[in-house]
């Protein structure tokens, strides 16, 4: 367990010493972190000591240190936190702001604001202003801030070692929704942010997930669509951003992205990259393939997707060459052509109704009338005789060779044939 010392009201050091003194043991919780005490043990609950409901400090998980830190906010700034409940680090920039300036705490679920205003009241914040907006209408609300933070809603991957439930309470789809509310989200910030501020014009992304679809992919989509950079984030803790993972393919400047992961840092999975704006508006060059949840696409990629194309336009043979194809089998091409070239039954039929009909074929009609329906569609393949209305034809190949949803549709289309003739009769 890791609590953060709140300095507005105590130092570190004192605080160590009240809990010490109350059968807590506890250690410093690293280098990199001025505030962070880990307890190793404890005789009474931390969430109840005099100490806790005085605000001395709040319990936070340590990796939610690494963003806020990132940041850096500055005394009479103001600053954006868009996902800002329970708190933990809206109170941690108010006290590296020396609760100076002002902080935009929002949140999208009005239920969450709750927690996040007790503990702002508990731990003496009061540069602090609560709202309840979408964090993708923010640029229409408040512009030109000095610094934002963005800890996105995500999969929380990271927290597996946590909670293990999660590795069966996520899927591939709920990540590609998520990613794509990240993106705007994060546009959205951006575009909150003034790139002419003197001691600003930061956004800080993270995320307690190791996806780089929620990560990576993000931020190579924001580089594409607005005019930011990546910048160092001053943090050593972690190891660098993903430059190529299967078939994405991002930036050298990636590198300067730091994620965490639990079995090598001992702390909850995360991710967090800090960004530069340095002018307004929307880029007009956007990459195509930037639209696309592939950031890029290797030559073998596109041979592949190519090749593919091609066998669609081959298995897209119009019913028409099909259906010919059929006739010449079962019927013989002598049979197809009455002394013409055209294939087309009803073309044929048209044709025929001006010609003189001959005896052999007045025979064939009769004879091919007389057969029952019933033999037609039990014994298809014995029958070789000759059949030239299209109706009985287009009935006959749908029962031996189409599937069922065309087969349907051709025995209505013969349906249709019957009354048009019976009319002109």
């Amino acid at each position: 367990m890791v609590i953060r010392t709140n300095t507005l009201k105590v130092k570190r050091r004192d605080l160590a010493k009240a809990l010490i003194g109350r059968g807590v043991s506890l250690e410093p919780l690293a280098e990199w972190s001025k505030v962070g005490l880990k307890v190793n043990d404890s005789k009474v609950p931390i969430g109840a000591t005099p100490e806790y409901l005085a605000g001395h400090y709040i319990l936070q998980s340590p990796s939610s240190f690494l963003p806020v830190i990132a940041l850096c906010p500055q005394p009479d700034e103001v600053v954006i936190d868009m996902a800002a409940a329970p708190g933990g680090k809206t109170t941690y920039m108010a006290q590296l702001m020396k609760n100076k300036g002002t902080i935009i705490a929002n949140d999208s679920q009005k239920a969450r604001t709750k927690a996040l205003y007790a503990n702002c009241q508990r731990l003496g914040v009061s540069n602090v202003i609560i709202s309840n907006y979408d964090g993708r209408k923010l640029p229409s609300i408040v512009k030109n801030v000095d610094r934002v933070l963005l800890d996105s809603p995500c999969s929380g991957l990271g927290l597996i070692s946590r909670d293990p439930s999660m590795k069966t309470q996520k899927n591939f789809k709920e990540i590609s929704k998520l990613s794509a509310l990240q993106k705007e989200l994060l546009l959205a910030g951006i575009d909150c942010v003034n790139p002419h501020s003197k001691t600003g014009g930061y956004i800080v992304y993270s995320t307690c997930s190791v996806t780089v679809e929620e990560n990576e992919a993000v931020i190579n989509y924001a580089l594409n669509h607005r005019y930011v950079k990546i910048v160092e984030t001053g943090v050593q803790v972690g190891v660098s951003g993903v430059i190529a993972y299967k078939k994405y393919r991002f930036p050298a400047s990636m590198k300067l992205a730091r994620r965490v992961y639990p079995h090598v840092h001992n702390m909850d999975g995360f991710f967090f990259c800090k960004l530069k704006k340095f002018a307004n508006g929307v880029k007009k060059k956007v990459v195509e393939e930037d639209k696309k949840p592939v950031a890029d696409v290797s030559k073998e990629d596109r041979k592949d997707s190519n090749g593919k194309k091609k066998e669609r336009k081959k298995k897209k043979r119009s019913h028409k060459e099909i259906e010919d194809e059929e006739l010449k089998d079962d019927y013989g091409a002598e049979d197809m052509s009455d002394g013409s070239n055209n294939v087309d039954v009803r073309e044929e039929q048209e044709s025929n109704d001006n010609e003189p009909i001959e005896e052999d074929e007045v025979k064939q009609e009769k004879e091919e009338s007389d057969m029952d329906e019933e033999k037609l569609a039990e014994e298809p393949k014995k029958t070789k005789k000759k059949i030239k209305d299209p109706c009985t034809l287009r009935c006959y190949l749908s029962l031996i060779h189409i599937s069922e949803p065309t087969r349907q549709a051709e025995i209505s289309y013969a349906v249709f044939c019957l009354k048009k003739k019976k009319k002109k009769k």
